[in-house]
This record gives structure tokens, sequence and C-alpha cells, in this order.
């Protein structure tokens, strides 16, 4: 069993390897080469997807949206979509999360959604964040740069009016 799944995963790692688009996915945090190769391997025409909220939604990761009279109220995950790649993008945000909870200073906005919402539903939230991530690199182009911890601390001081 050991020698099938070692036989599987260098498979997956030579697919990897000569996909350029896969490369760029296992930038993002909490996607690492099996999910790279699983999102680029289903996602055949990124530009098909509006936006990166249209492929969450295709994978099902967004609220449901249940609007009546003009007021918006947003539902659960509706979990219609892919639930393969769902699935590795959950796993992948409880990865964050956890290597969050003890590295505090790096994902301070994740810490504070923490401390006001439940992890499993923090970590969808992220999943979220990280397949529209995804989305506009394989319809975009480039590699994930990390947000500068500085500049975002200072757009918060400049929002709060400090």
């Amino acid at each position: 069993m050991q020698t099938l799944i070692a036989s599987i995963e260098k498979r997956i790692m030579a697919q990897h390897r000569k996909s350029d688009a896969s490369q760029r996915l296992e930038s993002i945090p909490g996607i690492g080469f099996v999910g790279a190769t699983a999102i680029d391997a289903t996602v055949m025409d990124p530009k098909a997807f509006r936006s990166g909220r249209d492929f969450a939604a295709w994978i099902g990761l967004v609220p449901r949206q249940d609007s009546t009279g003009g007021k918006q109220k947003l539902g659960p995950s509706s979990k219609q979509g892919d639930r393969y790649l769902r699935r590795i993008l959950v796993v992948g945000a409880h990865a964050v999360l956890r290597y969050a909870k003890q590295n505090l200073e790096k994902y301070p906005w994740l810490t504070q959604l923490l401390a006001r919402k439940p992890f499993k539903v923090v970590a969808v939230a992220l999943a979220n964040k990280m397949a529209r991530i995804a989305w506009a690199l394989l319809a975009h182009g480039g590699t994930y740069r990390a947000p500068a911890l500085a500049a975002a601390a200072s757009a918060r001081g400049l929002a709060r009016g400090g």
C-alpha cells in the first residue's frame, strides 16, 4: 500500500513540476503541491469565471444569498460545486490557521477574526480567500506576494484616523 501511495505521489509531483500554473498556485499559503496540481488540472479556463467570487462559488465556498425586498441576507455556504477542491482548500486553511495561532504577529487579521468567530467558520472564510487568490493567479498570471505587514498596519492606522 505504501509503495502505491509513493508511486501516486511521485506522479503528482512530476505533473506539478511540469506546470507553471501549478507552481505559481503553490506559492499561496495553504495550497501545497497536491492542491495546486488539483486546481490546475480541474480549471481548464480561468477566464470562464467573471471574478474570483464566481470561481469560489463554483467550488462552493461562498455564502448563499437570500435576498428579498432589496434586503440582502447571507446564509451558510452552499456546498454545491467541486467537493474535492473545497476539501483541499479548507484543509489547507486549517493548516494556515494552526500556524497563525502560533505566530500571531504574522497574520494579525486572522488572529482578530479568530477572536470573534469559530475556528471552522474562519477556515471556510480563509479557504474562500485562497480560492479567489488562486483564480487571480490563474487568470492574470504572476505569483502570490504576501501583503506587507507594515503597509497593512499603516493602512489600518490611516483608516482609524491615526
